[in-house]
């Protein structure tokens, strides 16, 4: 691990709070927060920066724990959560919140290291696949929109698909711009003028 990388522990346990530090700084972290509330921790979050967030919950009633799963949605760094006890849909919604790593019955110093390493691993990992779908559901709305344009081509120069493409992308060459960009501009004309 990165040893500038900055932890911040949630717990409202100093006890097990220092089991979570100890761990954290045999891992590399040398900078580790703890805040021991949950308090405005999205807003604390904001403010620490921290690029882990390690949070121990005893025994998480439900309410804490929704508010966690809000957290894991909305911070977008790598969250481990230990919790004493848990269930099938407890552990099932921490997950699909986007928790990394949910350790139940888990806290031990000697774990902490390896456990924070899948975390971040698995959360680089969840990233790519994010990015990359993201990516992929842009091309794709692209790719629908420049077919939209075509065919207000076709109709509009009575020509067939691919001269219609032709003519969008030779545009594109000569204006400097994407296709997909004329394509707007194709669209956004169409509706002004019809």
């Amino acid at each position: 691990m990165d040893s500038q990388l900055k932890a911040l522990i949630v717990d409202e346990s100093p006890i097990r709070a220092a089991i979570i530090e100890a761990g954290l700084r045999e891992a590399g972290f040398s900078e580790v927060i703890r805040l021991d509330t949950t308090v405005r921790l999205i807003a604390r979050i904001g403010e620490i920066d921290p690029d882990i967030v390690v949070i121990d919950l005893a025994n998480p009633q439900r309410d804490t724990l929704e508010q966690m799963f809000l957290v894991s949605r909305l911070v977008k760094r790598p969250i481990t959560m230990f919790v004493d006890q848990s269930d099938a849909e407890q552990t099932r919604a921490a997950i699909e919140a986007g928790v990394s790593a949910y350790v139940v019955d888990g806290l031990r110093r000697e774990r902490v290291k390896n456990i924070v390493e899948m975390c971040v691993t698995r959360f680089r990992a969840y990233s790519r696949l994010e990015g990359d779908l993201s990516q992929a559901r842009g091309a794709l709305e692209d790719r629908k929109t420049i077919d939209r344009a075509k065919a207000l081509v076709m109709k509009a120069r009575g020509i067939d698909e691919e001269a219609a493409y032709a003519l969008l992308r030779s545009t594109a060459m000569n204006k400097k711009k994407r296709i997909v960009e004329i394509a707007r501009s194709i669209l956004t004309a169409s509706e002004l003028l019809g």
